[in-house]
């Protein structure tokens, strides 16, 4: 024996008065207890309706724009994923949205915080027009903005005289941009604007916190994972837009035509394959941009949860 054996006999604790079969089963009905009660199936089955619904409509169809995009070989893709046209048009549409994806996130913060905030005549109905790019038809936006913003319209025909062009230009795509894409960013933020409430400025300030500081160092991180989301929602929305940007844009080669647009021209064209490969490429940069942004938003989430704690 080792000179450090307890000689003393383990003991093994079990309910007194039970047999051994009766504590393995009061064991086993304790655990089923434990288990959280659902009103949907076991996990098992319901894994399993999730993973084919999700393979059916998401991963399928990717799988077969990539499969058609290589079906011709490296050299076929190639020419037509990273011709200077398509590079022209991936660096207007990524660059656009992008662009309109930031304004958003600066405005449509503003927008939720004054529809949260404050009380005004006319807010609900302000709270409802938000929503209004959801439901409104891309093509119809597209004629209404171009009714707006073109040189002869209600207010193009004003930036005109100080030869300012909203329309048929790049300009013309982000104003499309960031309309289609604000009310990801409000209606991201409203909920957690709310859910915030006055007290952590209040007490900011009962510290001797002046504004600036309060925002920075309270508000803004508090907010900031569900500002990214909105941000990422807005991008990706404006990366795939079509119906409404292509009345505003002007559609010129290595101007303002997008890569969308240049899509559907192959298509027209029966090149398929050439239509696949830029949708390969398009789908991947956005992949990438969204892990980045989503990683970003992780870390803000464990940034704001550590802060908290301390």
């Amino acid at each position: 024996m080792s000179a450090f054996a307890d000689p003393r006999p383990s003991l093994q604790l079990q309910p007194v008065g039970l047999p051994t079969t009766a504590v393995a089963l009061h064991a086993r009905t304790m655990s089923v207890r434990a288990r959280p009660h659902t009103v949907l199936p076991g996990f098992g089955l319901s894994l399993g309706y999730a993973v084919f619904y999700f393979s059916l409509i998401v991963l399928l169809p990717i799988v077969a724009v990539y499969a058609r995009s290589f079906s011709e070989g490296i050299e076929s893709f190639a020419a037509a994923a990273f011709s200077e046209r398509a590079i022209n048009a991936y660096r207007l549409s990524f660059g656009a949205a992008l662009l309109a994806a930031a304004i958003n996130a600066l405005f449509g913060f503003l927008v939720a915080w004054v529809l949260v905030r404050y009380r005004f005549p006319g807010r609900r109905l302000l709270d409802a027009f938000v929503d209004l790019p959801f439901a409104l038809p891309t093509a119809v936006a597209g004629i209404a903005l171009t009714t707006i913003y073109a040189p002869n319209g209600w207010l193009g025909q004003h930036a005109a005289l100080l030869d300012w062009q909203l329309a048929y230009n790049p300009i013309g795509i982000v104003i499309a941009l960031v309309f289609i894409g604000l009310p990801f960013v409000v209606r991201t933020l409203q909920p957690v604007i709310a859910e915030l409430g006055h007290a952590p400025e209040e007490a900011a300030a009962t510290l001797g916190a002046g504004r600036w500081r309060t925002f920075t160092r309270v508000i803004f991180p508090a907010l900031l994972p569900a500002w990214l989301t909105g941000f990422a929602l807005a991008f990706a929305r404006a990366v795939g837009e079509y119906g409404s940007v292509i009345f505003i844009a002007g559609n010129l080669p290595f101007v303002s035509e997008i890569a969308p647009l240049l899509i559907v021209i192959q298509l027209e064209q029966y090149n398929y394959v050439g239509a696949s490969a830029i949708a390969v490429v398009m789908l991947t940069a956005s992949f990438l941009l969204l892990l980045v942004v989503n990683l970003l938003q992780a870390w803000a989430t464990r940034r704001s949860g550590v802060d908290r704690a301390r």
